[in-house]
């Protein structure tokens, strides 16, 4: 139950994506540096549809994460990548090719092998303190570079899409995280829930990850927009749930190789889906910026 509730909020997490890109591609840029243009997007129906649909598959996340491990949850959200694709084809025209068709089938094939070989066991609801502050103060490190490089590259589409889509999916990631301790919590009451800093570390960080996508989305670039999300988002889930909290692939040795070898191979998937976009996007503009997204800062 905790997998397919899990992919149904990889589905959900694309329609918000797809639909949330074609309300932006109407707009003028979005950048931090001019929060009117974030303030603009709810007067966007398609975009009010795809917040609608992100924060069903929040709920429905949550849901899984209550009923599974970070470990395995997770890397199922790559599946994000998959179904962005049709969606994207039809909603917002763009380019599905047959590069794209075979890093979707790759992708398949590396969660099916993590999932049967990893199948992560035992671990914890949450972990002391000193080691969130750790890992958060590691994450947000990591993030403040990647920001500082997307400053740099802000005439390059790609690389903003790329750049803001990955800390976004660090902050999800980190989100996500944060949903287990406070599940446990709202297990009690909701008093006790709201008595402990999870649950605001939780929103902060998925407010984060909320606006950085948008951002992202906004450059018109859907493919390596979903695909660094949905790479960086297990990535960090699956780091957490094993150093923090302590989830053990407990399999034979040769069973955690295989495990971690297909989720290798899913995420080179993703990789290959966002490059095969774009290549195919160069050469039918010629080069140019993509039609209907909006311009540069």
């Amino acid at each position: 139950m905790a997998s397919i509730l899990a992919l149904i909020a990889a589905f959900l997490f694309a329609l918000a994506a797809t639909l949330q890109q074609k309300g932006a591609l109407n707009l003028p840029t979005i950048s931090l540096s001019d929060p009117k243009s974030l303030a603009r997007l709810a007067g966007q129906t398609m975009w009010l549809l795809g917040t609608v649909a992100l924060l069903v598959g929040y709920v429905v996340q949550a849901a899984a994460l209550d009923r599974g491990r970070l470990a395995i949850i997770q890397p199922l959200l790559v599946t994000t990548v998959i179904f962005a694709l049709p969606l994207g084809y039809f909603l917002t025209h763009q380019h599905v090719g047959k590069r794209e068709i075979i890093g979707a089938l790759v992708i398949i094939f590396g969660l099916g092998m993590f999932a049967y070989f990893g199948d992560p066991a035992g671990g914890n609801e949450n972990a002391p303190n000193n080691e969130w502050a750790i890992a958060i103060g590691v994450l947000v490190a990591l993030s403040v570079i990647l920001l500082g490089f997307c400053r740099r590259n802000e005439d390059n589409l790609t690389v903003r899409a790329a750049g803001y889509g990955t800390v976004s999916g660090i902050m999800f990631g980190l989100s996500a995280s944060l949903t287990k301790p406070t599940l446990d919590g709202l297990h009690e009451s909701v008093g006790t829930m709201l008595s402990h800093w999870y649950c605001y570390a939780l929103a902060l960080s998925g407010i984060l990850g909320f606006v950085l996508q948008q951002i992202s989305l906004g450059t018109g670039r859907l493919a390596p927009s979903v695909a660094t999300v949905s790479v960086a988002n297990p990535i960090v889930g699956i780091s957490i749930g094993v150093l923090l909290l302590d989830e053990r692939f407990a399999q034979p040795d040769w069973h955690i190789v295989v495990a971690v070898v297909g989720l290798g191979v899913a995420l080179v998937g993703a990789v290959v889906i966002s490059l095969a976009h774009e290549a195919a996007k160069e050469d039918t503009i010629g080069g140019g910026a993509p039609e209907g997204a909006p311009a540069a800062a």
